[in-house]
């Protein structure tokens, strides 16, 4: 029996260990699951709080991933209090305290610092790196949680439950007091900065306008100075670049790099976001985004001309004129041209400038935008900029223009070449190959020239055309040319001579140009006998010489007669199959040797004692000029093939000759093509801010020789050089080297529409004219001339350079670039969309058009 109790005693007792040990096992089973479920959770909060460093689009990706961070967080609750009872929780609570994920996420931000700030980086630089390290991620991870305060509801649970577990350690509250002060100390430090940094862009602003640079006047001295400039190296060349260079940059470029710029400091601001940063983020944004309000644009354009009024003393206006966006004031003198004895001669398409020049601005077309680039533009333009449909409706059977859709197109180009002028130009060069377009033939002038197609096609055998045509009924005829980016100018053949020298051009072409040259003893095409050069020849390509009514007959007949009397020679008759046209070329001749053994003196050869080139208002004479027998005469040789002919100095200019700068004329010559490829190469071309695909109509204002479009010859642009009329006479130089350019009074209105160039270059001219002309009524033209968005180049005096730079302010025009040295100086200003507010009623300019 007592075998028995025993027996049963230490069933007992096995019982009691087995339960026992059951127990510890499952007890080491849960805290095991726990840690690695701690572990797991550990694992998936350090992969989140990176994520917050990510830009604020991921939010939604953020989103998911907290809500399995709180769900783990719930289960490692539970588990928790589970291990509670076997005394596991404080081991938990150490262990969540040794591994706190605000360390990992802290060692992630400071492997990826590009994402941060310069001032952060900085910032994290102390002298004890190894001690502060802790303090530093802490504070990143912190300052991280505070980016995304209202991000959504369970961001805020996962933080409270971070908070609720900490708040038991003393450790973790002295964590965050030191927090909030390394905080402070860094929003202090960022607010610093930035107006430091404002500070930094201030001074920079102020280097663009007013930045003096050594050597730099070099570039703006006299031509006897060049030899210096040359010896000093590159040194004045570089010093220049590199003011341009900061000071501007073009408005494309800018644009870009404002984007640019502002994506990175929104970046750093995300990194942090703390409440002085939040404060300059508002303050360097607008305050409505992109979008400004009507009251702001009313206020700040009466505010802006009432500064202009105040601070200049240039009140300007608008033109009310009947022409409106197109007016033209020598050629829209509606007063003048109605008060004309006769308009037989076509009087009323010459210059009829008013006594007093314009002093207000010409308006924009509604819709106006920056013009297509070339080549593109030869083919369409934008209608809105030349929002004309006459000539369409004229002309749209004949290919000349068509509207189509927002665009004017030009699928043929002109009545004698309607399916295409490149075959009619090839048909020209097969009937007479001594022409050798852009070899011999450069420069040539197209009266009559519709909208330009056949100078506009030239370029591409590398000639360059002077394209004329009046302002008539075939409306805005020349605007369209200069829109799509050829060279022309608004002329008729009238009373009096063509703005050129004579014997210049290589070649003179007519398209059915309805201009009557046999009537009144030939006195027209005896005008183009003076402009031709010896040897050059005249391309006719009109009705008479291919169709066979009566009129037309009678008219070939007397040109026959006529041109055989002027001693042309007809070297052609060709037929053009494609385009249904005949062509006449006529050769001049290059000796006086007809002229002498003419049995009748007619047409008669004008007197010793008149001048060729003389053009300038002076009327139209039915008589020849002799040709020049000298072989150091400008004309009694052919100038050299092109390309030679640009750089080389021409053959009748001699040492005997004194130059514009006083130098022997060859050696001025070299020297100021030298200087201007200098300054090109060096400065224009790059270290002032032009997209020069943007540019394609140029004009200098005050070209001398030319150097400044010879060095530009490599671009896809064109140059109008332009010489006054109280200048030295450097024109047919500049004719002579392949360009081609025009005589002006600059104290009148020049012969184009508004907004035909998208670049004028005035080297010392303002200066040269100021005492006779009205600088205002000037810059006035100026302004109409130029294209919005166009650039204005000033070489200058110091006095004048501050004048027109206070003017063009005044019209709320950017100044890129100003510089100034003994007083000598260099302005760069684009002009702007603005237009005033207020009229100005010119009244000669008021009633009804010339028909």
């Amino acid at each position: 029996m007592a075998q028995a109790k025993y027996t049963r005693i230490d069933n007992n007792n096995t019982n009691n260990k087995r339960s026992a040990t059951s127990y510890l096992s499952t007890v080491t089973i849960v805290v095991f699951v726990a840690l690695c479920l701690f572990g797991i959770w550990m694992m998936t909060s350090s992969s989140v709080v990176p994520v917050q460093n990510v830009d604020m689009s991921q939010d939604n990706k953020n989103e998911g991933q907290d809500q399995s961070v709180v769900k783990e967080q719930n289960e490692v609750k539970e588990q928790s209090d589970v291990i509670d009872q076997s005394g596991v929780k404080e081991q938990s609570e150490v262990t969540e305290q040794a591994t706190d994920p605000s360390g990992k996420s802290s060692q992630q931000f400071e492997e990826n610092q590009g994402d941060l700030s310069a001032d952060a980086t900085k910032g994290d630089s102390t002298p004890d790196k190894t001690s502060d390290e802790p303090e530093k991620r802490e504070e990143k991870s912190d300052e991280k949680s505070e980016e995304k305060p209202s991000d959504d509801t369970k961001t805020e649970n996962q933080d409270s439950n971070f908070s609720e577990r900490k708040s038991d350690s003393d450790e973790s509250v002295k964590q965050s007091d030191s927090d909030e002060s390394v905080k402070k100390s860094d929003s202090d430090e960022s607010v610093k900065k930035s107006d430091s940094d404002e500070n930094d862009k201030k001074s920079e602003s102020d280097v663009i306008e007013s930045k003096p640079e050594s050597n730099e006047n070099k570039q703006f001295d006299s031509y006897s100075d060049d030899k210096k400039s040359d010896d000093a190296g590159e040194t004045p060349d570089k010093t220049e670049e590199n003011v341009e260079q900061t000071g501007t940059k073009d408005s494309d470029e800018i644009s870009d790099k404002k984007t640019d710029d502002s994506t990175k400091n929104q970046g750093s601001t995300d990194a942090f976001p703390s409440v002085a940063q939040s404060d300059l983020l508002n303050e360097s944004t607008p305050q409505n985004g992109s979008f400004s309000t009507q009251a702001s644009k009313s206020n700040n354009e009466k505010e802006s001309q009432e500064s202009s009024k105040q601070s200049t003393g240039y009140d300007w206006k608008r033109c009310n004129v009947t022409t409106g966006s197109d007016f033209i004031p020598c050629l829209d003198n509606l007063k003048a041209i109605s008060s004309l004895p006769s308009t037989k001669h076509y009087e009323h398409r010459e210059r009829q400038c008013p006594q007093k020049p314009p002093t207000c601005l010409v308006a924009l077309p509604n819709g106006y935008k920056r013009p297509i680039e070339w080549p593109k533009s030869r083919e369409k333009i934008w209608y809105s900029n030349v929002p004309h449909t006459k000539l369409a409706e004229y002309k749209g059977h004949q290919n000349w223009v068509k509207v189509t859709g927002e665009y004017l197109t030009f699928p043929g180009g002109g009545t004698q070449f309607k399916h295409g002028a490149l075959h009619y130009i090839d048909i020209i060069q097969q009937s007479v190959p001594d022409i050798a377009w852009g070899k011999r033939t450069r420069v040539i002038l197209d009266v009559g020239c519709g909208v330009a197609s056949f100078g506009g096609f030239l370029f591409e055998r590398n000639v360059l055309t002077m394209s004329m045509a009046p302002k008539d009924e075939h409306e805005a005829q020349v605007q369209f040319a200069l829109e799509r980016g050829i060279p022309a100018i608004s002329a008729v053949m009238g009373t009096k001579r063509l703005p050129f020298p004579g014997r210049v051009f290589d070649a003179v072409h007519c398209a059915r140009c309805r201009v009557p040259w046999h009537i009144e003893g030939g006195k027209l095409l005896l005008e183009l006998n003076r402009v031709l050069r010896p040897g050059g020849f005249f391309v006719w390509s009109a009705t008479p010489i291919y169709q066979k009514l009566a009129e037309d007959v009678e008219i070939w007949t007397d040109m026959k007669k006529l041109t055989k009397a002027m001693c042309w020679e007809l070297v052609s008759v060709s037929k053009d199959k494609l385009n249904g046209v005949g062509i006449a070329v006529f050769k001049k001749p290059d000796s006086n040797e007809c002229y002498e053994q003419r049995s009748i003196d007619r047409p008669p050869m004008c007197p010793d004692s008149e001048d060729p080139n003389a053009a300038w208002n002076i009327p139209l004479q039915a008589c020849m000029h002799k040709l020049p027998v000298n072989s150091t005469e400008r004309g009694s040789q052919w100038p050299e093939r092109w390309p030679a002919r640009l750089t080389n100095s021409p053959y009748w200019l001699t040492d005997s000759h004194v130059g514009v700068y006083g130098k022997p004329a060859p050696e001025d010559f070299t020297v100021d093509y030298e200087h201007w490829k200098r300054i090109v190469s060096k400065s224009y071309l790059n270290g002032i801010g032009i997209k020069w695909s943007n540019v394609r109509n140029v004009m200098d204002m005050r070209a001398v020789y030319g150097g400044f479009a010879a060095a530009l010859k490599d671009l896809n642009i064109w140059v109008m050089n332009v010489i006054s009329v109280n200048a030295p006479d450097t024109l047919p130089i500049i004719y002579e080297r392949g360009l081609f350019g025009m005589y002006h009074d600059w104290c009148e209105s020049f012969s184009t529409y508004p907004r035909s160039y998208d670049l004028l270059h005035a080297d010392r001219l303002f200066s040269n004219i100021k005492k006779r002309c009205d600088l205002r009524a000037v810059m006035a033209e100026v302004d109409r001339i130029l294209r919005p968005e166009g650039k204005l180049i000033v070489r200058d005096t110091t006095e004048i350079i501050n004048e027109v730079a206070a003017m063009v302010k005044s019209m709320q025009w950017e100044v890129r670039m100003t510089y100034s040295k003994e007083k000598v100086g260099f302005l760069c200003v684009q002009k702007s969309m603005w237009r005033p507010t207020e009229f100005e009623t010119l009244e000669y300019a008021i009633g009804k058009l010339p028909t």
